[in-house]
Formats: C-alpha cells, sequence, structure tokens
C-alpha cells in the first residue's frame, strides 16, 4: 500500500541579506518513515527545519501538512498542525520534574491536575517503550532521560511530524540503540520522524529515505537501502572523499604529559574530578570518551590552567633530545657546543631565549651568572595560568569546548582572532599585522573556511567554520600537546575528515594528542588509546585497536573507578 504525504514544502526559500540559506527547496515527507536530512555545515538543513518548526518564516514558497497548505509562523503554529522539533541543546527546567517539564505552557481548562499529568506521561513513554519516570527531577537525570522528556513533550502536544537535531550526539551506544528502537516504535504507529545527523552509519541503520542538501539546494532524495557512505558524501560536496583515516602506529613514544591524581570540586562543593591519573605519550593519540557532563571539558581546562585544581600533579615533560644533560656553566665555549638556541633559565627560573641574540650579548648573559640546563625538564603545571604555561616554554594548545565563549573572541575577525596569541610580541605599542594575516589566509585556504573575508567577524560564521578557524590557529602554534573538546561536533563529513588528519599529522611530528569525542566510531579509528570516564572518574584505559563499542559503553555506564594499578 503506497504511504500517504505528511508533508510537502514546494519552492521553500529563505534568505539572509544577499546570503541565500535555500534555494528553492522541494522536499516530501511521508507518514510513517523515517527521513535523514544530510549536508556540510551552511547547506541550509537547520534553517528549512526552523521554517518546518516555526522559529522562520520562509521568504518564498509553499508548506502543506496532510495535504492542506498550511502558514507557520511560530512554534504555536507548527504544535497546531502537528509538528515539533527536539533541539540538540535542550530547553528543560531543572528543578521541574518530568511532567511539570512537559506540560508546561500546554493550555488546558481548568487547573492543572498533575496526577492525570503523570498518568497521561507514563501512558506515552509505556506506549513507545522509553524509561522515564515522570516525577523525577530534571537535575537527577542522565543525558538520555532529558532527551526523553524533550520527546515525551512534543508527544504530549499531539506532534505527528518530529524533527530531531543531532539526537545521537551525547548518548552511549546502549543508549542509541534504545533511542533507534523507540523511533522504530514511533515509525510504526504513522508519525513521521525527521532527523538531521552527521553519522552515516546511523543514517544507514535507522533511515527509510536520505534528502541531500548542497548550498542551499536540494540535491537528492534516495531511497537508504540503494545507497552507502561513499555516494551519500559524493552527493553532499559534490566529489569524492576518501572516508579512510590512515591511523598509523606510535614512534618513539615517550611520556610528554603525566597526570595524577587530580581532584577538582565545583562552586557548590561536589566532586567533578576524581583522582583522575593518566600518561598522555607524545607521538599518539590519546582518546577520552565519556558521556556527556562526566568531567571531559574540566579536565581539559583544569590542565589548560583554567580550573583550580584542589589536590593532584600535571607534569609537562621535555624529552632528552630537546634538551641538553644538566649544567651549570659560565663557559662561552660550553654553551655554543650545547647550542644556543634551546631555553635557559636564570637561577629565579624565569625562562630566558638566546634567539636571535648577538654572540656578545650571550656572552655578557652568561657572564652575569649560571646557566641552567636541564636533561629532562620537568614541569608541574598544576595552577598555573594560561600565561604562566606559556611563559614557562610549554607549547600547550587547547581546543576548547566553547568555541566563542572560550577560544574565540566573536566581534573580532580571523586576522584578530590569530593574534590573541602573539599581540604581546609587538615592539612597544606597535602590532606585527603581517603574519597573523598570512596565517588567517591560510587556514582559510587550507581548512575551505567559509568567509567574505579575514576581517569579518567569527560570530557571523556557521559553527562549524568557527570550529576551523580555532583549530587551525591552535594546531599552527606547533603545539608538544594539542588537547581538543569535540573539534568536530557540528562539521560536515568532509571537514570533519580534514580534521581528522590534521590531528594525524600532528601526531606523526610528535604531538601528544588529547582528543575528547562523542563518535565511538571515529574514536576507535582514530586514536591509539582510549580513557573512558564516568561522573569524572577514570573507569577504563583501552587499546583502541582491540577494543569494541560496546566494551566502551559499558566503561561508560560503570561506576567503579579503575584501580590504580590497571592504569
Amino acid at each position: 500500500m503506497e504511504k500517504e504525504l505528511a508533508l510537502q514544502m514546494r519552492g521553500i526559500t529563505k534568505r539572509f541579506g544577499s546570503v541565500v540559506a535555500n534555494d528553492h527547496v522541494d522536499l516530501d515527507v511521508y507518514q510513517g518513515e523515517i527521513l535523514a536530512i544530510l549536508g556540510e555545515n551552511g547547506c541550509g538543513k537547520t534553517t528549512l527545519m526552523n521554517m518546518i518548526s516555526g522559529i522562520y518564516f520562509p521568504d518564498e514558497g509553499q508548506i502543506f501538512v496532510d495535504g492542506q497548505e498550511v502558514v507557520i509562523r511560530s512554534p504555536k503554529d507548527a504544535f497546531r498542525h502537528g509538528i515539533g522539533m527536539i533541539h540538540q541543546h535542550f530547553k528543560l527546567v531543572d528543578l521541574f520534574t518530568a511532567a511539570e517539564n512537559i506540560v508546561l505552557g500546554v493550555e488546558e481548562e481548568g487547573r492543572y491536575n498533575l496526577k492525570t499529568v503523570n498518568e497521561k506521561v507514563g501512558a506515552l513513554a509505556n506506549k513507545y517503550g522509553f524509561h522515564l519516570d515522570p516525577q523525577k527531577k530534571i537535575y537527577d537525570m542522565s543525558v538520555s532521560e532529558k532527551q526523553t522528556v524533550e520527546i515525551i513533550k512534543v508527544l504530549y502536544r499531539g506532534a505527528d511530524i518530529l524533527i530531531l537535531d543531532e539526537p545521537t550526539a551525547v548518548l552511549t551506544p546502549q543508549e542509541i540503540s534504545r533511542l533507534f528502537d523507540v523511533l522504530r516504535r514511533m515509525k510504526a504507529d504513522g508519525k513521521s520522524i525527521i532527523i538531521i545527523t552527521h553519522k552515516l552509519n546511523e543514517v544507514l541503520e535507522v533511515s527509510d529515505r536520505v534528502a541531500i542538501l548542497r548550498k542551499g539546494e536540494h540535491i537528492a532524495t534516495v531511497n537508504t537501502r540503494d545507497t552507502n557512505e561513499a555516494q551519500l558524501t559524493e552527493m553532499m560536496v559534490g566529489k569524492k572523499v576518501s572516508l579512510n583515516i590512515d591511523r598509523t602506529e606510535p614512534k618513539d613514544a615517550a611520556p610528554r604529559l603525566m597526570v595524577k591524581g587530580l581532584n577538582l570540586d565545583n562552586s557548590e562543593g561536589l566532586h567533578v574530578l576524581k583522582d583522575v591519573s593518566f600518561t598522555a605519550y607524545g607521538g599518539e593519540i590519546l582518546g577520552i570518551a565519556g558521556i556527556a557532563g562526566s568531567g571531559q571539558r574540566e579536565l581539559l581546562e583544569s590542565i589548560a590552567g583554567l580550573q583550580p585544581l584542589k589536590s593532584g600533579e600535571i607534569i609537562f615533560r621535555n624529552p632528552k633530545k630537546d634538551r641538553p644533560v644538566t649544567f651549570f656553566h659560565k663557559s662561552m665555549k660550553r654553551v655554543k657546543e650545547l647550542g644556543a638556541q634551546g631555553a635557559f633559565h636564570d637561577q629565579d627560573m624565569r625562562p630566558v631565549s638566546f634567539d636571535g641574540m648577538s654572540t656578545a650579548a650571550i656572552r655578557r648573559w652568561v657572564e652575569s651568572g649560571d646557566v641552567l640546563f636541564k636533561e629532562d625538564e620537568i614541569i608541574n603545571l598544576r595552577n598555573k595560568t594560561p600565561l604562566e604555561i606559556r611563559e614557562l616554554g610549554v607549547r600547550l594548545s587547547f581546543v576548547p569546548e566553547d568555541r566563542l565563549g572560550m577560544g574565540l573572541v566573536g566581534s573580532m575577525g580571523i586576522t584578530d582572532n590569530m593574534m590573541l596569541r602573539s599581540y604581546r610580541k609587538g615592539p612597544g605599542g606597535f602590532l606585527d599585522r603581517k603574519k597573523p594575516r598570512a596565517l588567517a589566509d591560510e587556514i582559510i585556504h587550507d581548512l575551505e573556511v567559509v568567509t567574505p573575508g579575514v576581517n569579518t567577524p567569527v560570530r557571523r560564521l556557521s559553527g562549524g567554520n568557527v570550529q576551523k578557524v580555532l583549530v587551525g590557529r591552535e594546531i599552527a602554534f606547533a603545539p608538544k600537546v594539542l588537547m581538543a573538546a569535540y573539534p568536530v561536533r557540528g562539521l560536515d563529513i568532509n571537514s570533519s575528515y580534514t580534521i581528522y588528519h590534521l590531528l594525524n599529522k600532528q601526531k606523526e611530528n610528535g604531538v601528544a594528542v588529547i582528543f575528547v569525542g562523542e563518535d565511538l566510531d571515529v574514536l576507535l579509528e582514530l586514536c591509539d588509546r582510549i580513557l573512558v570516564i564516568n561522573s569524572g572518574a577514570v573507569t577504563g584505559i583501552v587499546d583502541a585497536r582491540a577494543a569494541t563499542k560496546e566494551e566502551i559503553g559499558l566503561l561508560m555506564t560503570k561506576t567503579e573507578p579503575i584501580r590504580k594499578e590497571d592504569a
């Protein structure tokens, strides 16, 4: 029996100034199907869905629901026509229960009867196979439970067309499997489900059809059973793209960053990190896996000098090949033999560089005091500020989770954001803009950043392009340790693989790469080892070449921390 159309979009166009986000898009969604929407960053996926859900209003075109033309000017209008959108970032009141959040804003006659609401919510959960206690507070819930509340919220309002934006981004493999089972039950009940995602393997697993957008245009809609990852990627990008991550064996791996017994409490006195210990090696990629909010962000921020620790040590080690033997000497000849371009320290342990100094200047400095050389320079970074870390000569780069709040200044252009790492080096009150401008041009070219120009404020760029600018800047710093928190979040498949290749290149250059990711398939394919964290404690460290998604998923929900002898 032929399925009936639930939603039709005809000639939908949306402009933002001179930028055409959607260009005469035609799209059909059938009753009882799961339709995946794919496309590169900035191709118009979210804009298109925002017009269906009432956040934007189209400049041109028509929308039909169940064969009837409708006008959707607000989310309230969308709900009136049975359309609800579940956003990636949840919009819940933490102090309320699940049922209170679900009924919030629903117009009903008379006073609310919470007992009745709890019964209705419980019935919806049981109907589709959700695991949810209607009376549980949001602040006590896991990420998957919060997502369940968001889905039931739109079902409670009578939605028959559900739009899910990156629904698996923060779930464990077991939670993803349960979500897909629920979506299939909803599909069997006649619901129409639209999923926006970048994970091609999940698209192929759960969807019935796939719609591809490219540069604001609808390229094609294909049956999932008739396609594969390579074909979908080629349609998205417009050219063939290699989807292989060439993981090489670590060579001459040496301990570069040793983290010992880190403990961190938040402002409310709750433990955020609990006795975290691990070693990151130069020439390897160490992945960090865990359910969202398990302490990944705080761990990286504490290493970068942004979180004051309660206890523990963060040891940065420069290997022997970078530093000569421990040596105090006033002999200019001996200094020249050891190489005067290394990092020196005076007796107060302040860094002194001979780079660019004349022989006479070096002699005057050496003769004024002893020179300290260290075979393996050991620096404890605990509770050092980012500036102090840099002044100690530690090349530590950090790509934070919060791109604009912490990584870049949204009101500045790309060139000015490049200068954030070098503005102190300007002579007197003058700044050298030539090198930052050249670096900005290089990043735009190499990472294919879509921007009107180097001086366009980065807040006007798409999330994916903002991420490219941030990653490019941190890699250009030539780090010894590179920490990246969700560096491909929001990036399309082509851009994501560009970032993976850049991280692999850093690994080959001897950099210790620490990669926090949410896609376990990528972690297993890209990393050499994977550290799993849950509720602030390390629950396991596994060999990525031998581990499975199921094994890591179990460690992500494990409550007992790893024994120190197993680390």
